[in-house]
């Protein structure tokens, strides 16, 4: 089907699988509200959230249909690419080898990857492991030079790219979001544990907390294993959906390459707020932050691979990190008192405003 005849079909299909309007007797559901929102008004083709209450409680909702084409229904608690949630996982095993004395946060980054990071104004034996995690390096980001070059990337081949450029500043004077640190960090993971990390993220969080849905894919595999909603790019603003849901995701590695679902999200969040995964040091110092800017919300401070947003309800923040990859954007995270919610949508919103918009629903979600 032509992808513009595929868009209308899709728009005609999500007004039949939005629910109808709360009655007036009925207390009407802010999540459910939000997403339909969503989907209408902002002509995203699917919306997902789960959200979990203080008793570990459950619930989960969706909008609009998981495949443009067909106009299927949204598999309720969807696998999504989670794109850079996966620089939380990478950041836990970094401060869980951290804990067990074979990484040290404030060691620069030539004692694990001697002489590999060198270029312009760049010199790994300048850069810590805490700059890495926590965005204040001054390493280039290689995202920003990919391009329309499809293929798939080893970790080093990532690095390559960024080391091309000069470096944005010098450690420790800035904060700015760069995915080359945490191919680093990836990379250090491997050299200190002489495994591959899509390993040493499996034992250590996902078969320990009991992540069912959740994986790193294996190289070379461009699908989504389990029930999922498709999701889709434009080339430009206003140009036709296209569906971008079986890709190559080397090109995220340690940094976005993972796959999950809302609940697991909410689990791994709420685990690690309440110290299953990190000693108490490490997660203290995963929770020091700094002021933090795009591509994070206002308010937003970035710690070591965690992100703490302000609540607009009361004093106090919620706990995530979010994702954005081809296809699909999370966002969402977990409180102290044990509260949280994951909201995925199928296209990457170019208008910011609609972005605040899913980035809202997250607090109206904990809020409640």
């Amino acid at each position: 089907m032509p992808a513009a005849v595929a868009v209308v079909v899709g728009a005609m299909a999500v007004g039949a699988l939005v629910p109808p309007a709360a009655s007036a007797t009925a207390k009407p559901d802010t999540v459910q509200q939000g997403l339909n929102a969503l989907v209408r008004s902002d002509a995203l083709p699917a919306a997902l959230a789960s959200v979990q209450d203080r008793e570990g409680r459950t619930r989960t909702y969706t909008a609009g249909v998981g495949d443009l084409a067909t106009g299927s229904k949204v598999p309720r608690d969807g696998q999504v690419r989670i794109g850079s949630n996966t620089k939380t996982f990478t950041a836990v095993v970094v401060l869980q080898l951290v804990g067990e004395g074979k990484i040290r946060l404030d060691a620069p980054v030539d004692t694990y990857l001697p002489d590999l990071v060198r270029g312009e104004d760049i010199d790994g034996s300048r850069i810590t492991v805490r700059q890495l995690l926590q965005h204040t390096s001054g390493l280039p980001n290689y995202v920003q030079y990919l391009g329309d070059d499809v293929r798939h990337y080893e970790p080093r081949d990532l690095l390559d790219i960024a080391l091309q450029h000069k470096a944005r500043f010098d450690p420790g004077k800035k904060w700015e979001y760069s995915n080359t640190n945490y191919v680093l960090a990836g990379l250090i993971v491997q050299k200190v544990t002489r495994r591959p990390l899509a390993e040493e993220i499996d034992q250590r969080i996902i078969k320990r907390i009991g992540l069912r849905h959740t994986y790193f894919p294996a190289p070379g595999d461009a699908t989504i294993r389990e029930p999922h909603p498709k999701g889709y790019y434009q080339e430009s603003a206003g140009a036709p959906l296209r569906d971008g849901t079986e890709l190559d995701p080397s090109w995220g590695w340690a940094a976005g390459q993972m796959i999950s679902t809302n609940s697991d999200l909410n689990r791994f969040y709420t685990a690690l707020l309440g110290g299953r995964l990190l000693p108490e040091a490490q997660l203290a110092q995963m929770r020091t932050t700094v002021p933090a800017g795009e591509p994070f919300a206002s308010g937003a401070r970035y710690g070591l691979g965690l992100v703490s947003t302000p609540l607009s309800c009361r004093p106090g923040v919620y706990w995530g990190h979010g994702g954005s990859t081809t296809g699909y954007e999370t966002r969402g995270g977990a409180t102290d008192d044990g509260r949280a919610a994951n909201v995925a949508v199928t296209l990457q919103p170019t208008d910011k405003e609609a972005m605040k918009r899913v980035e809202s629903l997250v607090d109206t979600a904990l809020c409640r």
